[in-house]
C-alpha cells in the first residue's frame, strides 16, 4: 500500500464514495449508498475515460481501501470502511 503513490484523483474518488448519494445519481440497477458506483459514473465525474478510471479504482481495490460487487455485468465499487480505518490507525501510530 505505501508503494502506491498519493494522487488526487485517488483521493477525490475516495472522498465522493464517502457519501456516493451526494456525488452520484441512482441508477435503475444499483443504488449508490448500498451497492457502490460504477467505474463509468466515476470516469464521468472525473472527466477521464473509463480505462483511466478503472486504473485508479484497481490501485485502490489492489490495497483494499475499496470493495467491488457484481449487478448484473457492472461491477460497483465502494470504500471498505474497515481497511481504510486500519489504515488510518496505523499512521496515527506512527507506522
Amino acid at each position: 500500500m505505501l508503494r502506491t503513490p498519493a494522487n488526487q484523483r485517488r483521493l477525490d474518488i475516495l472522498e465522493w464514495l464517502k457519501d456516493p448519494a451526494a456525488h452520484f445519481p441512482s441508477r435503475r440497477h444499483g443504488d449508490p449508498a448500498r451497492d457502490g458506483v460504477t467505474a463509468a459514473a466515476i470516469a464521468g465525474k472525473l472527466g477521464v475515460p473509463r480505462s483511466v478510471a478503472q486504473t485508479h479504482l484497481g490501485l485502490l481495490v489492489d490495497i483494499g481501501l475499496l470493495r467491488t460487487r457484481r449487478i448484473r455485468w457492472r461491477t460497483y465499487y465502494r470504500r471498505d470502511e474497515m481497511r481504510i480505518a486500519e489504515v488510518a490507525r496505523m499512521f496515527e501510530k506512527g507506522w
